[in-house]
């Protein structure tokens, strides 16, 4: 497949999760790609073999999101060597620490905050500097982002927040032919929710929550049967607004939740 082809994209949190998937499917589509994820992160070795096995160039660099120079240098190495860049993906987040609002951390709410919106305008206005017409910039923000959840303010805050981000990047970056729009996926069959302490949120009526224990819980708030998307269903989407297929796109939020938001 070739929707890419020739094209170079930068995505955050690459090192696993769907950081990874998106990269493999940005080379699947013809990409060349930047990969940044965090200093110490080993596992972003494995996504560069994941991209090169899928024929394209894969420029490895760490920095954290938060940190807007080193990530900004990171960017320009890459684009160095890459020649250009055309997709700009901000994929990094976190989700943790929830609790009531009134039991909330400074530390807890000022970390959500950092890294999942911060960390995204750093991304956003570090790759903007690189693109041209014909460029696309791809937030991964969240059901989160659309609707409240309990015990979750500081990470539905931050995902509500670039929303607002991306439609004013759009608006900025429309006249020179440049399209912002957000994904927002729901449950993902990722570490970042198949993990001992979300499985235990969702399961309080048990001592010791199996994942399946979790699915149940999770399968009961979608319109589909299933409990939770997988990451090529995210990457899918990325790619999709990455393409010429979406060329009149921006400024939107697409979501791929299985019908969570939806549900009665």
């Amino acid at each position: 497949m070739t929707r890419l082809n020739g094209r170079v994209a930068v995505v955050t949190g690459a090192g696993k999760g769907m950081g990874r998937t998106h990269c493999e499917r940005l080379a699947e589509e013809g990409a060349d790609v930047i990969a940044i994820d965090l200093p110490g992160c080993d596992e972003l070795a494995e996504t560069v073999v994941a991209v090169e096995q899928r024929g394209r160039r894969c420029v490895p660099a760490f920095a954290d999101v938060r940190d807007g120079e080193s990530l900004t240098q990171a960017i320009d190495v890459g684009v160095r060597v890459l020649g250009r860049l055309d997709i700009v993906v901000a994929n990094a987040g976190v989700y943790e620490g929830m609790a009531p609002s009134s039991e909330l951390s400074a530390d807890t709410w000022r970390r959500a905050l950092d890294v999942n919106l911060t960390g995204v305008w750093h991304t956003v206005k570090a790759g903007a500097a690189h693109l041209a017409a014909g460029g696309s910039v791809i937030i991964i923000s969240s059901t989160n982002g659309l609707k409240g959840t309990a015990n979750t303010a500081h990470y539905t805050a931050s995902k509500h927040a670039v929303v607002g981000l991306a439609r004013t990047a759009a608006n900025e970056l429309g006249p020179q032919g440049i399209r912002v729009n957000t994904v927002h996926p729901g449950a993902v069959s990722t570490g970042m929710i198949l993990n001992p302490g979300v499985i235990a949120r969702l399961r309080p009526d048990l001592e010791n929550p199996t994942v399946e224990d979790a699915a149940e819980a999770l399968a009961a708030r979608t319109l589909l049967p299933v409990p939770w998307v997988e990451p090529v269903d995210i990457s899918n989407a990325v790619v999709f607004l990455a393409s010429d297929e979406a060329r009149y796109i921006t400024g939107t939020q697409l979501v791929v939740d299985a019908g969570l938001t939806q549900r009665a």
